[in-house]
């Protein structure tokens, strides 16, 4: 009896500690000085942790999820099976450390102040966004035309290996009132174990807070992983929110002399200004698309018919998810992408 009473104290003790931090870094992510804490911290570690796994070719960081995920079911399926809540107090443990390790490493970077109060702030014209959006299409279609096909005239990337190292050496060219973190000297970036899933789900990629690793999903299309992985890389820089990531990857991308990593970054951002026009001028957002050439409207098709084959409940499911978590962190859902392109808008103009 006594040995039953002292198993719930101590996964009450645990479960107080697991809503003790939360309430805590509630706290801390209003106080300035906190946020610049994790911050720094997040400096100083970021070159030894992304190195930490680079020399192993599969990802780390899904390995620990998977086995956690089984620790978490096998826990889970003994207090059920011997009806005591005992291994509850396992389950709280694992949780307490498992959030307190993302906050230091990653979730209060979300906190920090934003790049677009670095950047001009001042109103912007529907003309001077129309214009822009005509630049970005001009753009897209001159560096189209050079690029290398496959049989069927789809985008073909022939060397991501070069793309990647083009994306750290960019790094270390970003403008200094925009970003003035250290540049990341090591690559880590390397394919999802849950490819499928991630195809299922709509994610492109991601960043393991836990490992450093910036990982992306293979089977997308041509067009979207290049930039995926300046974006995904802009998050091992130290760059938390999703929009100032994509900002980020794409200014890595924008000027680089690769030309598929170039037209990947400004196909995301003519998209990204389309959507804008859109809700300003609908006809004109479809007559822009409209005017995308034959490679362009081929890549696009290519992408759509990819959505199609993976779409179902489950990717209806994650949208909905992701929004709420983006949400939750102080960031704009997927229902719009306003923030990129104020970020792109203020350095353009």
């Amino acid at each position: 009896m006594d040995t039953k009473k002292n198993t719930i104290s101590n996964s009450k003790s645990w479960a107080i500690i697991l809503v003790a931090q939360f309430l805590l870094f509630y706290i801390f992510s209003k106080l300035d000085f906190a946020v610049s804490f994790f911050s720094k911290f997040f400096e100083w570690k970021k070159n030894w942790h992304v190195a930490l796994f680079s020399g192993v070719s599969f990802s780390v960081g899904d390995l620990i999820y998977i086995i956690l995920g089984l620790f978490t079911c096998y826990f889970f399926l003994l207090n059920i099976k011997f009806r005591t809540s005992k291994y509850i107090k396992h389950l709280l443990i694992i949780g307490n450390i498992f959030y307190f390790t993302y906050q230091c490493f990653w979730g209060m970077l979300y906190f920090q102040p934003p790049i677009i109060q670095k950047l001009p702030n001042r109103k912007v014209t529907d003309v001077e966004i129309k214009k822009l959006t005509i630049k970005y299409l001009n753009l897209c279609k001159s560096e189209r035309a050079k690029l290398n096909e496959d049989k069927n005239g789809i985008l073909k990337v022939l060397d991501f290996a070069k793309i990647n190292q083009e994306i750290i050496n960019q790094q270390k060219l970003l403008p200094k009132n925009i970003s003035t973190k250290n540049s990341i000297d090591i690559i880590s970036i390397k394919p999802g174990l849950f490819r499928g899933f991630m195809s299922k789900t709509g994610i492109l990629g991601y960043y393991n807070p836990f490992t450093s690793e910036a990982q992306y999903n293979p089977n997308i299309p041509s067009t979207q992983l290049p930039f995926t992985m300046a974006h995904e890389m802009s998050h091992q820089l130290g760059f938390a929110r999703e929009q100032e990531a994509s900002f980020i990857g794409f200014l890595c991308a924008h000027k680089s002399q690769i030309p598929e990593l170039r037209y990947s970054a400004n196909l995301y951002a003519l998209r990204s200004l389309i959507k804008a026009v859109s809700y300003r001028d609908k006809r004109l957002a479809e007559l822009i698309l409209k005017s995308f050439s034959p490679k362009m409207k081929r890549d696009i098709e290519n992408e759509l018919q990819f959505v199609k084959r993976n779409e179902g409940i489950v990717s209806d499911f994650f949208g909905v998810t992701n929004d709420l978590f983006l949400k939750s962190n102080q960031q704009q859902g997927s229902i719009t992408y306003s923030y990129f392109v104020n970020l792109l808008i203020a350095y353009e103009i």
